[in-house]
């Protein structure tokens, strides 16, 4: 996620691995003026049952979890076609509480759905309830706790979950009250930014190595726990990093989840961990030799025991990271001929398919821009500094590039939104790159049996906004403000509509309604908000 930045060449401050998003308007079209039910009022209405109805091939119709399903495809079934895109219109929009005048904007997370309402939060932790019908706010709770995000909030068992920066919550998905709360950090330099996983009557939430207010800070680590969906009793947890952090604790951090597990039919998950620090390094010890070695389990995806949290198997397809490239999103369950299989992606810029059962590596696949670092980290996990490039250098992907949002697939093709935005490092420590709107970007669509690029559809500005699929469209937006709807055969624009704000959030798809956000104003006449697209609805895009 974009840092704390300057107009001009910015400084990172805050290194994030996945993108933002941001919600917030007044006016409502075709719904009315919005009247808050607080979480403490009576006879707020949303019944959830999340209730999953896939068809012969997987395929649910509900977006009901945060990457739309268990299995984190990003895939629904519905009416929304390229033969009835067209007619997509604006159906009402919802303001989002949170403030908007810090990076990144007011809202970072994909809402999800359950039996008729939108769930979503945005980033100051605050909860909504949004009847999808008609954008009629039933419910918010407000915890005012700035998160960095990405966040959110899952569904399941009559309530609804998320977390603030300290501690995982559980609402009555009724009224928005609060049934129970864990604190989960070990120390104020941890925080928790992620929308939780669900599964099996069990709530799985990370925390990371940073918060809102600092990143990295020495002996800062990532902790999965497992907790009891009605009580948040604690069943197991499990240190993503070691604690003695490979030697350095005073220095050295990493670690932790930016996006929710993936669950097989056995209710196993797969997790994928976030980097280590300090990166590259520091002027004492330079290209990461502070944390001498592979640094398990950061840029890894790693299937766990649900019962235990036992690592079953792992991969680590970059070890001693050293540029921030973090394998951050949600490792995607799907199947190749009948053969189970899990795609895994990240700021790193490639998609990897590995076995379900056995990790074994079936392909590899690099998207965007490279331009010659990617086995940099080798040389440095060798300690052969004298190979390493000499300061000032520009690499792609950058801090801030390859894929920062989670992918999405359909039975044949795997599809990524990639963004090309280069870093440059003058020293060891704070690389500086160009204004976000700047950078370009693409959606690259992969065989999902070979890895071989199918096509590639440019973008003038970046694609934070992950990837989502229906039938023969899959959605995403640009920095600019931008929802695009591309045909998965051609790679052609359908459909695109423009948000009342910049955006850097993922759509979210429903039946006949597409949900997206602008939610970052950058100008005069901006307004962050969620909008509602739906079929025959008359409302105008900006």
């Amino acid at each position: 996620m974009p840092p704390n930045q300057t107009r001009g060449t910015r400084p990172v401050a805050r290194l994030l691995c996945v993108v933002a998003v941001s919600a917030a308007i007044a006016g409502v079209a075709g719904a009315g003026a919005l009247t808050p039910a607080t979480a403490d009022a009576p006879g707020a209405r949303g019944v959830v049952s999340a209730t999953e109805t896939p068809d012969e091939r997987g395929v649910a119709s509900t977006w009901s979890a945060p990457n739309g399903d268990k299995a984190s495809t990003r895939r629904v079934r519905g009416p929304i076609d390229s033969t009835s895109v067209s007619r997509l219109g604006v159906a009402w929009s919802v303001p989002i509480q949170a403030p908007t005048d810090r990076w990144p904007g007011g809202y970072a997370a994909t809402p999800v759905v359950a039996d008729g309402v939108v769930y979503t939060q945005d980033l100051g932790s605050n909860v909504y309830a949004v009847e999808l019908r008609t954008g009629r706010l039933l419910w918010t709770k407000m915890y005012n706790a700035p998160s960095s995000g990405p966040n959110g909030v899952n569904v399941g068992d009559g309530m609804v979950y998320g977390a603030t920066v300290t501690s995982a919550f559980a609402l009555d998905a009724r009224t928005g009250v609060e049934l129970w709360s864990k604190p989960l950090v070990r120390n104020q330099n941890e925080g928790i930014d992620m929308a939780p996983g669900f599964n099996n009557h069990t709530v799985y939430v990370s925390t990371v190595p940073g918060n809102a207010d600092a990143f990295f800070t020495g002996g800062s680590i990532g902790v999965l726990w497992a907790l009891d969906a009605k009580t948040g009793r604690t069943k197991w947890k499990w240190n993503t990093v070691p604690t003695d952090l490979w030697g350095n604790p005073e220095l050295n951090a990493g670690g932790g989840l930016w996006h929710p597990p993936s669950f097989d039919e056995k209710g196993d998950l797969f997790v994928s961990v976030g980097n280590p620090s300090p990166f590259m390094g520091t002027e004492e010890y330079p290209w990461g030799s502070s944390r001498p070695g592979p640094n398990l389990y950061t840029n890894s995806i790693v299937k766990l025991n649900a019962a235990t949290g036992t690592p079953l198997w792992y991969q680590q397809p970059l070890p001693h990271d050293i540029y921030d490239w973090d394998l951050q999103n949600s490792p995607v369950l799907t199947k190749v001929h009948g053969r189970p299989v899990v795609l895994a992606s990240g700021k790193v810029g490639y998609v990897y398919a590995y076995d379900q059962r056995t990790g074994q590596l079936l392909w590899k696949t690099p998207v965007g821009k490279h331009n010659g670092h990617d086995g940099d980290n080798l040389i440095a996990l060798k300690g052969d500094y004298s190979k390493m490039p000499t300061l000032p250098f520009t690499i792609y992907p950058g801090v801030l590039g390859g894929i920062p949002a989670p992918i999405a697939v359909d039975d044949t093709t795997v599809y990524a939104a990639v963004n090309n935005y280069a870093a440059t490092w003058t020293n060891q420590t704070v690389p500086t790159f160009p204004p976000f709107d700047e950078a370009t970007g693409e959606l690259v669509a992969i065989d999902l049996a070979t890895g071989a690029i199918k096509w590639t559809h440019p973008f003038a500005q970046s694609p934070y906004g992950a990837t989502s699929v229906v039938n023969d469209l899959v959605f995403t937006t640009t920095f600019d403000g931008t929802v695009h709807a591309l045909n998965t055969r051609t790679g052609q624009e359908a459909w695109q509509a423009t948000l009342p704000a910049t955006s850097n959030s993922p759509v979210a798809i429903h039946g006949d309604t597409v949900l997206a956000a602008g939610g970052w104003p950058q100008g005069p006449g901006q307004t962050a908000e969620i909008v509602a697209y739906r079929l025959g609805a008359t409302g105008l895009s900006r």
